[in-house]
């Protein structure tokens, strides 16, 4: 019998021809295929999606937790891709199933439900099961801390959140398709990706796409998501909106978070941890140029601010505090949780960053949305093209000229510490870095300091802290008679800006005063 040696140089072109041949089959479907069944569904009466079995919404903590995907059955892990994916189990909260297709060189086809994908901690609850359940989800896996170590890096669950993660992160706050009405009394929409289409990529691509479905009572929208893993990790995002209704507050490009206590705030009774959050301030660049950084709290009541915007060019919500220390909890590994930087790739025009804050009494509840909003009302029967970036990580590197705050202390104004006036507070923001780097003690450095709604700056020093190299902003300011105290500031040499704008409100029931938590 004759043997026949397959040349090297044919083996690799053969190699070459399958990725091509799976480029070609991939690029049969993209953006434009979803934004046409967007524009389909929003011009037809919505339906909300079957839910799954009652018996499954009312699964326990531990029994949803007893359900597990087996690792060893991610897709595409045959191939040894670099890209694999995991399968979210349906079940307690994630009560709607999602559709998710597979785009690769066989065309495009739907991923079927498999019970055996999946261990289970009682073999009762395997077997009520049903076998046409579905999916809530997936999570992408890729060698992102180690080579040949699969870790997840990115998850799709729930509505139309989504969770990512750098190198080293340790998973923190949310992102999401879109926002409908967060904050208002009215009460939220919460649209879903009803549908997912995964391309699947070379066997050593470093990025991967997919796209989604988005769907509620109000809007529809097509997504792509352009994903590259790393510190950080990077998603190009492109959303094509069609409203069905008229919406009040429309939310782009939304980031939700954890904020319970932290150096700002007074410690709730009985919490021995020094901070509890998983980011600690909203960072705003203007395209007027300017840098604006707010302090998160947990208010005593629902708290929504505007910052208007003219082209905003960048926002986002991080954890500046990156020290064990602040923290002292190894388990929640809070100094690990990763920013969100969001970049406008277009002029979005006037609009509005909305920050909205929720009471919580504990760190199990996502308090903090930050977004993006038209300056008025949304009709319906308009369509919107929205394209941005989004970046996960910690300590994130920004083009970012000036200073910044990196600690915000607050306190009464009336004690040992804090001043000798009456209904007044002490508020204290650390500045590094930027202009301020290599200058010394005894450097020009003073302070813009303004008030609004009627009140008053009683005092204000800056001063060089040695012991941490930072430049320190002192202030003892009183509010209006029944208004929240709010301020702005920045440091300044002449008439130089040295650093980002400081803007902090303090709410007239508070936790400082002992009126709040």
């Amino acid at each position: 019998m004759k043997t026949f040696r397959i040349p090297l140089r044919v083996c690799r072109t053969t190699v070459l021809l399958m990725g091509l041949c799976l480029s070609l089959q991939a690029s049969a479907f993209g953006l434009q295929d979803v934004i046409a069944r967007a524009e389909k569904l929003a011009a037809e009466p919505y339906q909300a999606p079957e839910a799954i079995p009652g018996f499954m919404q009312d699964l326990s903590y531990d029994e949803f937790r007893s359900i597990r995907f087996d690792p060893a059955q991610q897709l595409w892990s045959k191939s040894r891709t670099r890209f694999q994916v995991m399968l979210v189990p349906a079940g307690r909260t994630y009560r709607l199933p999602v559709r998710i297709n597979i785009v690769d060189a066989e065309g495009v086809h739907q991923l079927p439900f498999r019970k055996e994908l999946f261990t289970y901690g009682d073999d009762a609850l395997r077997k009520k099961i049903p076998a046409d359940l579905g999916y809530a989800g997936f999570k992408l896996t890729y060698p992102i801390n180690k080579a040949g170590v699969q870790d997840q890096f990115l998850v799709f669950a729930g509505a139309s959140y989504f969770r990512g993660v750098g190198t080293g992160d340790h998973f923190g706050l949310s992102k999401r398709g879109l926002a409908l009405d967060t904050g208002l009394l009215s009460g939220e929409e919460f649209p879903i990706f009803r549908e997912f289409w995964l391309i699947r990529p070379h066997p050593k691509a470093s990025n991967m796409k997919v796209y989604g479905l988005l769907d509620s009572k109000r809007v529809t929208g097509a997504y792509e998501f352009t994903i590259h893993p790393g510190q950080p990790t990077r998603v190009e995002v492109n959303s094509t909106l069609f409203t069905r209704d008229r919406i009040e507050l429309l939310g782009i490009a939304p980031l939700t978070s954890m904020f319970f206590y932290g150096e700002n705030t007074a410690r709730p009774r009985g919490n021995w941890r020094p901070e509890v959050h998983d980011s600690d301030g909203l960072l705003i660049h203007d395209g007027s140029g300017e840098w604006l950084w707010r302090p998160l709290i947990n208010p005593t009541k629902l708290q929504t601010f505007s910052f208007s915007t003219r082209d905003v060019r960048a926002f986002g919500l991080f954890q500046r505090d990156g020290e064990f220390a602040s923290y002292q909890d190894p388990e929640a590994d809070y100094e690990r949780r990763p920013d969100a930087w969001v970049k406008t790739r277009s002029d979005w025009g006037d609009g509005r960053i909305v920050l909205v804050q929720i009471p919580t009494s504990d760190e199990t509840n996502d308090n903090i949305v930050a977004f993006w909003s038209p300056p008025n009302t949304v009709a319906g029967g308009k369509r919107f093209d929205f394209g941005y970036e989004i970046d996960l990580g910690r300590q994130l590197s920004l083009e970012h000229p000036l200073a910044r705050v990196s600690s915000t202390f607050v306190g009464l104004g009336d004690i040992l510490g804090g001043g000798n006036v009456k209904n007044s507070y002490r508020l204290i923001a650390d500045f590094k870095g930027g202009p301020l780097q290599g200058l010394g003690a005894d450097a020009p450095v003073t302070a813009e300091v303004s008030a609004m709604l009627g009140g008053k700056v009683l005092e204000r020093y800056v001063e060089y802290v040695e012991q941490t190299g930072h430049w320190r902003l002192s202030i003892l300011a009183s509010p209006a008679e029944g208004k929240p105290l709010e301020l702005r500031a920045y440091l300044k040499r002449d008439d130089t800006q040295l650093s980002e704008t400081w803007t902090y409100t303090l709410p007239t029931e508070n936790d400082i005063k002992g009126n709040g938590k």
